[in-house]
This record gives structure tokens, sequence and C-alpha cells, in this order.
């Protein structure tokens, strides 16, 4: 289904009875890696799996700002009349879910954030110098996104006050400390680190995630 939302034609797909809950994907990916997650969910849950501006099949855009794809979420719940969704965001999905929660602090009922990082500099270098090479080759808007963006203060996350699970796996992308700090800078977090795991290894179109958040979305 499509929706026109803060001025985007936004892609999702709808499935499920039961308190919403909003999928977002991370960067150059869809809503499809979230199949069989949205198939664990849908007994309990009304899931919107969504595509992000320029992603997927939502329409695209010269430039890319994760300010802009928040407010595309925000209108997108307006819109649609969703009252106190549940959010889980993956990588560029979770940076989506922090600007969220700091900039509409009674929008959401929960967030959960996997992999996200609040700077460039939470990435670990490897994957910074790839991204690097990549752009200067194919100057792509979602490899300068995540090149460039996001810059969300420790003071920002301080004003968090939606309840929040921070989830990365112990080898992942996203540097351990940093992903700590994220957790430690919003107010009664919960922080979960996931031992063997890497970047995407639990999300994309795998089993693991829903034994992961389940104890939260319950009320953990």
């Amino acid at each position: 289904m499509f929706i026109k939302a803060n001025g985007t034609e936004l892609f999702y797909q709808k499935s499920g009875e039961g308190n919403p809950i909003l999928l977002l994907h991370g960067n150059g990916e869809d809503h499809t890696i979230f199949d069989v997650l949205a198939k664990q969910l849908s007994p309990k849950y009304t899931v919107y799996a969504i595509d992000s501006r320029d992603h997927g099949k939502s329409s695209r855009h010269k430039n890319l700002d994760y300010h802009d794809m928040m407010e595309d979420i925000a209108a997108f719940i307006r819109k649609l009349e969703i009252q106190k969704p549940i959010l889980y965001g993956f990588s560029d999905g979770g940076i989506i879910g922090l600007l969220l929660a700091i900039r509409y602090p009674d929008m959401l009922s929960k967030l959960i954030v996997s992999g996200a990082n609040t700077n460039p500099s939470g990435a670990k270098k490897t994957l910074v110098v790839i991204g690097k090479i990549a752009y200067f080759f194919t100057r792509s808007r979602k490899l300068k996104l995540m090149l460039t963006q996001p810059n969300i203060t420790e003071a920002e996350l301080n004003k968090i006050t939606t309840p929040t699970l921070v989830l990365a796996g112990s080898k992942d992308f996203i540097k351990d400390e940093h992903t700590r700090a994220i957790a430690k800078n919003i107010p009664n977090s919960v922080l979960n680190i996931l031992e063997g795991e890497g970047h995407a290894s639990y999300v994309l179109h795998s089993d693991k995630l829903y034994r992961i958040i389940k104890p939260f979305l319950e009320g953990m």
C-alpha cells in the first residue's frame, strides 16, 4: 500500500491485528528484510513494515536527511491515526526511531533500536573506509547520508522518555562503547549486547529477532 506523508509517497505492508508496531529497515534495504519477523508478530500486533524514502517502492529524493525521514514516519503515524505505536528500527531505522522519540516524546509507546549510531564516528573504522571508497566511485546519496549523519547529542538522548531497548551484536559494525553510551544516556533504557551476532545477522530474514525483543514487547 502507498500513503503520502510529509510530501513523500511511502510504501508499506500491513499485516496482523493488535497493538501497532512499526518496522524500519536500514540503509539500502526495504521492508522485506522483516518478512519473518512480521509473520511472527502478526498474531498479536498490527504490523506496519515501511519502505523509507528513496528505498524500496517509496518515492525518490535528490538529497537524504535523517530528520526528513523521521518527519515522514511522524506524518505516517498521524495520517493513519495510529495510537502510541511501538517502533523497531534497525541501523538507519534505529536512528530515525531515536530522532522521533527526541522530537515527539509522546508519539511512541516503546522504542527498540538495533545497530544504531548517533554520529558517523560511532561506526568502526573499516566500515567508514569502505564507505568512503564506495562513495568516491558511486556518489551514492545513501552512502553520503551514512558518512555525514546523524549528529545526535547526549543532551538529546537525555530527553528521551519513551521506554527503550538498545540492541547490538558483539561483532557489530557499530563500536561497542558507542552502543553502550547510547543506552547510558537514554534514561531507564535496557541494553542487550548479543554475543556472537554481527550488525544484521539476527535481523535480516531471521527468526532470532522476535525471541530477542519479545520480553521487552510484553512488559520487560
